[in-house]
């Protein structure tokens, strides 16, 4: 379930948000989404096009890094949790509530970032139209407190019946239920404060000023380290949350220096009209999403108190290879796609380019993380709070949602391409095809499986998804070159198969994958069993010819 381009200053192509947008809901996280991830820098990218000064390759190394410090510091934050709280169910009872605000700010006002409020901002964004820009941005930062304003006073009056839809009210402990209602009532005001970040960073990214906004996400996960280590509870988590939200709004301010904003009120303005029209096939995808999120939530609940925080640590690892390398891959691709839209075999071509290389990348970090997940959780969380046991858990759960993240990757290409070729509508309903799909599983397999029916439902989710885009892409353009993407597709798998032998060989042969804990003993299997696995890709890459990983380049130049 999981986030680049600039077709112009008028928010054209695929510079108009609409076409990369979060109407596919699983894009937005490709499993579960961790409840605190911000909702900001990691989601979302600048429109990137082309720049006879180099805008793309600027922009684009702005993003890479602030996306790249993002995960790091969302990193630090999982093995702060850890330390300190494990996997304890009064952490999940945080997690619970804490999917309250960033579940309504993706609603409410997250998905509006790519669908509508940059392209048009982006009408606006001339210099001798700014007046006209700070009125429309007043008015949109008006009418989203109104409506923010609104919905936390609900959720804090209604706060047991959100819990329930949260499944926060199936803990076995009934103590636990009272918290996670305490919680709710703390965290929902961060969602006031994560939409008017959100309305700052679409005009930022309007007015290409990017560096501020691609740091944010940054800076909202460093402050959840710094408040969880000062206070050692989980309240200072909820502190963190709040303040980190707080933050990415303060940051931004300086950026808008020049901004001319007061209270503004005209719901029937142009614009105003625009973004919600924009916004209308963006905010079915999601909330079939939230619902698939809530369903989620609930079941994993309903498996054991303490299940939130096996599938939280094990999506954190599961997200990481895979948001870096498809974001990457989208600042390339996209804007090319957008360009060739109209030359159909220039447009096979790129897309064709784009998926051997995602599946040349994605293909053996699976195999890796799948080898070593036990020793780099174990490195990572098994300190503290954080025992042996859970480890095992974590790896295991993580292993199992390893099956759909080469399908996710591909996948996502195959959504941006269609969007490429300004087609919304069925990527949103090939996205709640998929839901549906995830939730017969999960449900079917519930009894049997317990926590793991939820990550197989997400695997043959993806699986579904990958297969529906193919169907719909091929329409589209007449085809996506698939005998020389199954190919290399296959070459990519051996490659993958040996970086995975060989990063578990090693780690083996240290002799701590299976016996050691603690950091001296698990950083020499992860050591080991790392250096192996990139000793052994590389070599396959020559002995294979796996040109794929050489087309990075060649994607930026077209």
């Amino acid at each position: 379930m999981e986030q680049p381009n600039e077709a112009g200053s008028r928010g054209e192509g695929l510079g108009s948000r609409e076409e990369v947008s979060s109407s596919d809901p699983w894009l937005l996280a490709a499993s579960l989404p961790s409840a605190e991830d911000s909702p900001l820098a990691t989601r979302y990218s600048p429109p990137v096009g082309p720049s006879p000064q180099g805008g793309i390759v600027r922009a684009a190394a702005v993003l890479a890094v602030g996306n790249v410090a993002s995960r790091v510091l969302g990193l630090a934050r999982e093995m702060v949790k850890a330390n300190l709280f494990g996997t304890t169910p009064l952490l999940a009872a945080f997690q619970a509530a804490a999917y309250v605000p960033t579940g309504l700010f993706d609603l409410i006002i997250g998905g509006m970032v790519n669908s509508s409020l940059v392209p048009v901002f982006s009408d606006y964004a001339e210099r001798e139209r700014r007046d006209e820009l700070w009125r429309v941005l007043s008015m949109v930062l008006s009418l989203a407190t109104l409506v923010l304003l609104a919905v936390v006073a609900v959720v804090e009056v209604f706060a047991p019946q959100v819990a329930w839809l949260v499944g926060a009210l199936n803990f076995t402990q009934p103590e636990l239920s009272a918290v996670s209602i305490r919680l709710i009532r703390l965290t929902t005001p961060a969602v006031l404060f994560l939409g008017l970040a959100s309305i700052l960073t679409g005009a930022l990214y309007a007015l290409k000023r990017f560096t501020i906004p691609a740091f944010i996400g940054a800076a909202f996960n460093g402050t959840i380290v710094v408040a969880a280590l000062l206070t050692q509870e989980v309240t200072g988590l909820v502190w963190g949350l709040l303040i980190g939200s707080l933050l990415q709004v303060v940051l931004q301010l300086p950026a808008l220096r020049d901004a001319r904003l007061r209270p503004l009120f005209d719901p029937r303005h142009p614009a105003i009209r625009r973004i919600i029209k924009l916004y209308i096939p963006i905010l079915a995808g999601l909330v079939v999403n939230q619902i698939a999120i809530m369903l989620s939530y609930n079941l994993a609940i309903r498996t054991g108190d303490q299940s939130l925080n096996y599938m939280n640590y094990a999506t954190t690892l599961y997200q990481f290879p895979l948001g870096l390398v498809v974001t990457a891959l989208s600042i390339a691709t996209l804007p090319t796609l957008s360009r060739q839209a109209a030359d159909l075999d220039a447009f096979r071509a790129t897309l064709a380019d784009g998926l051997r290389l995602v599946l040349a990348l994605i293909l053996p970090a699976t195999a890796g993380l799948f080898a070593l997940a036990p020793a780099i959780i174990g490195l990572l969380f098994e300190h503290g709070a954080f025992t042996a046991a859970d480890t095992a858990t974590t790896a295991l759960v993580l292993r199992v949602y390893l099956a759909g993240m080469p399908f996710a990757a591909a996948d996502q290409m195959l959504v941006f391409a269609s969007y490429a070729r300004k087609d919304t509508w069925r990527p949103a309903l090939v996205g709640f095809v998929s839901i549906v799909v995830y939730s017969a599983v999960a449900l079917l397999l519930l009894g049997s499986l317990g926590l793991l029916s939820l990550m197989v439902a997400d695997a043959v989710k993806h699986v579904v998804h990958t297969a529906l885009m193919i169907v719909v892409v091929r329409r589209q353009i007449g085809g996506v070159s698939g005998g020389p993407v199954a190919r290399s597709a296959a070459k990519s798998l051996v490659a993958a198969l040996l970086t995975g032998g060989a990063a578990f060989g090693a780690a083996w042969a240290v002799g701590q994958v299976a016996a050691g804990t603690g950091t001296l003993a698990w950083l020499p299997a992860v050591a080991a069993g790392g250096l192996a696995g990139v000793l052994a890709y590389t070599a396959a890459v020559f002995a294979l010819d796996i040109s794929e990983t050489r087309s990075l380049p060649r994607l930026l130049r077209r």
